[in-house]
């Protein structure tokens, strides 16, 4: 399974510029379903089909990662940018990016006196290496992913967009594995996750499901001096109670809970504080859905070293198959 997680997480697909990704995807699923089409927004939806007594269910992965946009080129070359989703300005100075044209740029910030503060994004600069506005290999409104390859350290994993390509590779085990199922099954590869969950929204409308389960990472409370969380890595698959967007359906949690139990795959309640998923867009979609997210649990989200377990990874996928294969009662 790395050499599937190596491929997604290193490769480009900032929020709104997912072509990229979705083209990786797609031969990954393709045998495994029955049908298999992209919406106006960009999102790759495909649909296993059921036998006919269960339900429609929709599940929702995001491809996009958090990025920049450059916003002005100074007559010397350099690129002022904005930020594509949660970027941090704490972590910029001395990283790269990469553009959808090959170009990689190094940030640097302009000159802080105090070195205790930290520049917002709009005091730093993308070098790319030209001399004038001119020269410069990019352009006003192109978009930037970060670059960092992926490494192991034993079982934990880690790079940059494990948020959510991880969630992408659990779907893409769950369906290799699904046999069969009694439900309408929509696989959803979504955009725009990370500015406000928008593919997700729109693919959520169009196929109007009864139930919804996002797959995204959640951030962990095993580290020194973090908020205190009851979710680590290595204990298993988190099952969202509520985050900042969204209650998730007590039926649909209690069904996770108990299949995870029945299956004896390593679980772990989750309430996060801040933050939201896909989930909570397909909760409110046209009727509404019952939703909830089966989350991966994640040190360092949003950063250029989102880490994961092996193990919580492998239980996620366990999880999601348990849904999937028997009737949904909530």
């Amino acid at each position: 399974m790395n050499d599937l997680i190596k491929k997604l997480v290193e490769a480009y697909g900032p929020s709104g510029f997912e072509d990229h990704m979705r083209d990786l995807i797609r031969p990954e699923v393709e045998p495994y379903v029955d049908e298999m089409s992209v919406d106006a927004l960009g999102n790759l939806i495909t649909l296993k089909k059921g036998d006919g007594s269960g339900l429609k269910v929709m599940i929702a992965a995001h491809m996009d990662e958090i990025g920049v946009m450059v916003t002005h080129i100074t007559k010397e070359g350099f690129l002022r940018f904005t930020n594509i989703g949660g970027v941090r300005p704490h972590g910029l100075w001395g990283s790269r990016v990469q553009f959808a044209n090959g170009v990689i740029g190094m940030i640097g910030s302009d000159r802080i006196d105090d070195r205790s503060k930290i520049h917002p994004l709009s005091k730093h600069y993308i070098d790319v290496g030209a001399t004038s506005a001119e020269d410069c290999p990019v352009g006003v409104g192109d978009a930037a992913g970060f670059v960092q390859p992926f490494f192991t350290n034993g079982k934990l994993l880690t790079s940059k967009t494990m948020d959510d390509r991880i969630g992408c590779v659990v779907a893409i085990e769950a369906l290799k594995r699904l046999e069969t199922t009694p439900h309408d099954v929509y696989f959803v590869f979504s955009v725009q996750e990370e500015v406000g969950t928008r593919g997700a929204e729109a693919a959520a409308n169009g196929i109007d499901p009864d139930v919804g389960i996002a797959l995204d990472v959640t951030i962990t409370g095993d580290v020194p001096e973090c908020p205190p969380m009851s979710v680590s890595l290595g204990k298993g698959a988190a099952i969202k109670v509520k985050d900042s967007g969204m209650i998730a359906h007590a039926g649909l949690v209690r069904l996770m809970r108990q299949r995870a139990e029945a299956a004896n795959i390593a679980h772990q309640m989750e309430v996060l504080d801040g933050g939201s998923t896909d989930a909570r867009s397909i909760q409110i979609a046209n009727g509404g859905a019952a939703a909830g997210c089966i989350s991966i649990p994640c040190r360092y989200v949003h950063s250029q070293s989102e880490t994961v377990h092996a193990d919580d990874v492998q239980a996620c996928i366990d999880l999601l198959v348990e849904i999937l294969s028997k009737p949904i009662e909530l």
